[in-house]
């Protein structure tokens, strides 16, 4: 159950008092501060094996070896880290303690905040820990950003994440979601957030790590998370530093053959561009919370992987994020890159951005908003769209005469172009519609949507298409794939 207000320090002595859990700590980066809580706590001989900090690169490289990368604040120096503590805790630990205790090995490591407040603070944090004796171990690894402009202040709030985070791999592992909202106990996001998070071992068999994310940005601990085409969660400022980024918005609900051909129409002409190198291109189809609420029920999460398995099994990357407004996305990425961004957009989304009254709270209106918008090296790529029965472009864009002065201003500056090789057949499709037929179980939507993906909607049943399916739980779709392999 849900202690929502225990403190640190009573979490911290609970674990202390706890006979059966003990093991080590090793944190780099910004002091021993979960360690330290620990030591504070009371009772700290009853769970604290061994403490260290190899903050010198020397030392750290003998430890735990040379990072290919040369860098130090990443996710393989985490596991290299947890690999060797835990391991060191078998070896010398498992004969006089091993059928009594549960191990773990809690480690990070983080660049805080540094004297000129110059840098990014961000860091890796993981615990690997056995919820019974003898037992195979389970990860939690988390990233954060930690935004305290003060260091002092950052380390205070890794000292709690971490207290937090090994309570709750002790007593919450069997409520994910909760071992997820109790993180930030005694934090806020204006502190620190965490921006991926990732469940395995024997214990999280049936965990889907994108939900886990999902809570990540229902909760408001992040703005964003993002999944790879093979499904799986990534660290946004990893997967996307140094690359080109196009995004396209929609609901998606199904990916219709008009959306497909906006995604590769858009992607196209966003490589062709004089400054975008191909080879470092990532485009992503993007959820917002607001898309993925289907009513006031709130969100439906397996309408949700529904979405987000389709748009990764046609190449996808997915992001969900709770940015409504476009130009918070394009800050938030151009914080990740200094390359190219690009939008691939339909005529009402141009429409919906052109519209003033989406900047009223903003003090310099439209313009604040567009500065950020339309910033150095962001251009916007334009679906076409049928309206009484032609076709309407940009250059059929109508708006206000206060603003034609500013979209001229753009198109001329290229910052906005139409998408000019598209499939005209397409325009007709309406997804609201498609929608409607998978519900009501008529023909024709199947030519409406790429094959691949009429395939899954009947196989899986999905958006409501009116057929059977078992239900096999996650974890128990995974060990039926490898006894076939076996």
């Amino acid at each position: 159950m849900y202690e929502k207000n225990i403190g640190t320090k009573q979490k911290a002595l609970r674990v202390n008092l706890d006979r059966k859990i003990y093991g080590s700590f090793a944190e780099i980066g910004a002091g021993q501060e979960t360690a330290a809580m620990f030591f504070k706590a009371g009772g700290s001989s009853g769970t604290i094996a061994k403490t260290m900090s190899a903050y010198d690169m020397t030392f750290s490289d003998s430890i735990y070896g040379v990072e290919e990368s040369g860098r130090y604040v990443v996710e393989s120096r985490l596991v290299k880290m947890l690999n060797k503590e835990y391991s060191l805790l078998e070896k010398r630990l498992a004969e006089k303690r091993g059928p009594d205790t549960t191990f773990f090995a809690f480690a990070n490591t983080v660049a805080a905040l540094n004297f000129q407040k110059t840098n990014d603070a961000h860091g890796w944090i993981g615990c690997r820990f056995q919820l019974t004796p003898q037992s195979g171990y389970n990860d939690v690894i988390i990233h954060v950003r930690m935004l305290d402009n003060e260091n002092v202040l950052q380390q205070q709030a890794l000292g709690v994440i971490g207290v937090n985070l090994i309570y709750g791999c002790y007593y919450y592992a069997k409520s994910p979601e909760t071992l997820v909202l109790s993180l930030m106990d005694d934090l806020a996001p204006e502190r620190i957030q965490i921006d991926m998070i990732r469940f395995s071992g024997p214990d999280f068999a049936e965990v889907d790590n994108r939900l886990m994310s999902l809570h990540l940005v229902k909760n408001g601990f992040t703005d964003a998370a993002l999944f790879g085409p093979d499904g799986q969660v990534l660290q946004p400022s990893e997967a996307l530093y140094k690359k080109h980024i196009l995004v396209m918005r929609g609901r998606l609900r199904p990916l219709t053959n008009v959306q497909l051909d906006m995604i590769e129409n858009g992607l196209k002409q966003f490589k062709a561009e004089p400054d975008v190198d191909e080879s470092k291109v990532v485009s992503m189809a993007e959820l917002t919370l607001h898309n993925l609420k289907a009513s006031d029920q709130g969100i439906d999460e397996k309408d949700f992987l529904d979405r987000v398995d389709i748009l990764c099994s046609m190449g996808q990357a997915v992001m969900i994020s709770n940015y409504l407004e476009y130009y918070r996305l394009v800050a938030y990425l151009a914080r990740l890159t200094r390359l190219k961004i690009g939008l691939t957009v339909g005529i009402p989304n141009l429409e919906y951005i052109f519209e003033e009254g989406h900047y009223e709270f903003l003090p310099g209106g439209i313009l604040e908003g567009f500065a950020t918008l339309f910033s150095r090296k962001v251009k916007l790529f334009v679906y076409p769209t049928l309206r009484n029965d032609a076709v309407y472009t940009c250059n059929d864009f109508q708006l206000p005469p206060t603003l034609e002065p500013l979209y001229q201003y753009l198109v001329r500056n290229d910052k906005i172009e139409d998408i000019r090789d598209y499939n005209e057949a397409n325009l007709h499709i309406s997804t609201d519609s498609v929608l409607e037929m998978i519900q009501r179980g008529e023909d024709g939507w199947e030519s409406m949507v790429p094959d691949r993906v009429a395939q899954r909607i009947k196989d899986k049943c999905l958006f409501g298409y009116p057929c059977e399916v078992e239900y096999v739980p996650i974890g128990q779709q995974v060990r039926q794939q490898q006894s076939l392999v076996d």
